[in-house]
C-alpha cells in the first residue's frame, strides 16, 4: 500500500505552527516505522508493545501539554495532532499516551503537592513510571457519583477498599490515581504498585482494544500514607477535569483511525479490478470516498477550533463533548464503510480496517458514552438535568 501522506483538504496546515507541524511529521514517521509493522501481531496476541514505551517517552509525548517536571510544555493542538497520528497506528497506543498524560500525570500536576510532582512526574514523562486511572467501577460507569470505593482515615494513613474495572494500563502500572469516597466526598489518592492490598488482575477475552493492557484495580485494606492524597481538589470536579483532557485527545485521535481507514480504502479501490475497471471508477465507491473526505474534513475543523479554544482557555466542557462524540461517531461510520469497500478482504488483518472498527466500538463507549455526551449537550441547551429521576 502507498505510504500515508496525510489528508488535509481544507489546508489545516496553514493554521499550525512550525512546532505543531514538526510534531505531526515526527509522530507520523514514528508510527509508520515502529507501530504499524508490529501492531497487527500484538492485536492478534492480545498484548501491548511494551518495547515502544521508552521511545514514546523519548519523543516527549507523555504529558506533552503540561509544563515543567520533564514535560514538553507544548500546545494542546500539538497534543491533539500527536493523538491523531498515534491512533492512526492503533487506539491502544493513543490510549496509553492519553491515560498516562491526561488521566494520571495531569491530576498530580494540577491537584498535587510540589513533593508529589517532583516524585512522580519526571519518571512518568520519561515512561519509566507507568500510570493508570481508577474511576469506573463494576456497577458504576456512567454514574461515578455512586462509587462504592471507600477511604478511611486511620491516623497517619488511609485505608482503601473497593474495586475498579476497565482500567487501561492497570496490569503494567507502577502508580494508580484512585478516586474514592472519604467521609462521603470523592477524593483522589496515589496508590503505588508495592502497596499491600493493591492488585490489578488483567482482563481477557476482549474483541476490541486487543493491543491495550486492560485490567481491574482491587483494593483490599490497602494502606497508603497520608501524603498520597491529592490535597487541592474534592468532588467529581477532580476526575472530570482529567476526563475532559482525555476526551479532547480522543476527539483528535478518532480522526487518525478514520484517516487510516480512508487511506486504505482509497488505495484498495484504485488497485482492485472488477468488471474490467478499478472499483474506484464506480459511482457508488466514489460516493463513499467523498463522504469519508467530507466527514474527516469537518471533524478536523472541529478539532482544530477546539484546540484553539483550549489553548486560549475559553472552551467549556460541553464543547469537548460535542467534538468527542461527533468525531468518534463519524470514525465508526467510516470504518464500516471502509470494510464495505474492501469487500471480503476487509476482514483480513492485512488491512487495518477491522482492527480500527473493533477499537472504535470501545472508544465510542469510554470517556463518556455517546448517549451521555448527548445528555450533557441536552442539559446545556435546556438547563434541565436528565441523568437522574427523583
Amino acid at each position: 500500500m502507498k505510504k500515508f501522506d496525510g489528508l488535509d483538504f481544507y489546508n489545516i496546515d496553514a493554521h499550525l505552527s512550525d512546532e505543531e507541524k514538526a510534531v505531526r511529521d515526527l509522530v507520523r514517521q514514528w508510527v509508520d516505522d515502529q507501530v504499524i509493522p508490529v501492531i497487527e501481531n500484538h492485536a492478534r496476541e492480545g498484548t501491548f508493545p511494551m518495547q515502544l514505551i521508552p521511545q514514546i517517552g523519548e519523543l516527549g509525548l507523555l504529558g506533552m501539554n503540561l509544563h515543567g517536571y520533564g514535560c514538553a510544555g507544548m500546545s494542546n493542538i500539538a497534543y491533539g495532532i500527536a493523538c491523531q497520528e498515534l491512533e492512526r497506528g492503533d487506539s491502544a497506543i493513543r490510549s496509553f499516551v492519553s491515560v498516562q498524560g491526561s488521566l494520571c500525570m495531569f491530576p498530580i500536576w494540577k491537584h498535587g503537592t510540589e513533593e508529589q510532582k517532583q516524585k512522580y512526574l519526571p519518571g512518568m514523562a520519561s515512561g519509566e513510571l507507568i500510570g493508570c486511572f481508577g474511576l469506573t467501577e463494576p456497577d458504576h460507569g456512567s454514574n461515578p457519583s455512586g462509587m462504592l470505593t471507600k477511604a478511611v482515615d486511620d491516623g497517619d494513613s488511609y485505608i482503601l477498599n473497593g474495586a475498579k474495572m476497565w482500567i487501561t494500563n492497570a496490569p503494567v502500572a507502577h502508580v494508580a490515581i484512585v478516586w474514592a469516597k472519604l467521609d462521603g466526598k470523592i477524593r483522589g489518592f496515589i496508590v503505588e504498585r508495592d502497596d499491600e492490598g493493591f492488585t490489578t488482575p488483567e482482563m481477557h477475552g476482549k474483541h476490541s482494544l486487543r493491543a491495550s493492557a486492560t485490567g481491574e484495580i482491587v483494593l483490599s485494606d490497602c494502606r497508603i500514607p497520608k501524603d498520597r492524597i491529592l490535597p487541592h481538589v474534592s468532588g467529581l470536579r477532580g476526575p472530570f477535569s482529567c476526563l475532559n483532557n482525555a476526551r479532547f485527545g480522543i476527539s483528535w485521535g478518532a480522526l487518525g483511525a478514520a484517516m487510516a481507514c480512508y487511506h486504505s480504502s482509497k488505495e484498495y479501490a484504485l488497485s482492485r479490478i472488477q468488471f474490467g475497471h478499478p472499483i474506484a471508477a464506480f459511482q457508488l465507491v466514489q460516493n463513499k470516498l467523498a463522504w469519508m473526505l467530507r466527514e474527516i474534513t469537518k471533524g478536523q475543523l472541529l478539532a482544530l477550533h477546539l484546540g484553539q479554544m483550549k489553548d486560549a482557555k475559553t472552551l467549556i466542557p460541553e464543547q469537548i463533548s460535542l467534538a468527542k462524540m461527533n468525531n468518534v461517531d463519524i470514525a465508526m461510520q467510516i470504518a464500516r464503510m471502509a470494510r464495505d469497500i474492501h469487500g471480503a478482504n476487509g476482514i483480513l488483518d492485512e488491512y487495518p480496517v477491522m482492527r480500527h472498527q473493533a477499537n472504535l466500538e470501545s472508544v465510542y463507549t469510554y470517556e463518556g458514552t455517546h448517549d451521555i455526551h448527548n445528555l450533557i449537550l441536552g442539559r446545556w441547551i435546556t438547563g434541565i438535568q436528565s441523568f437522574t429521576r427523583g
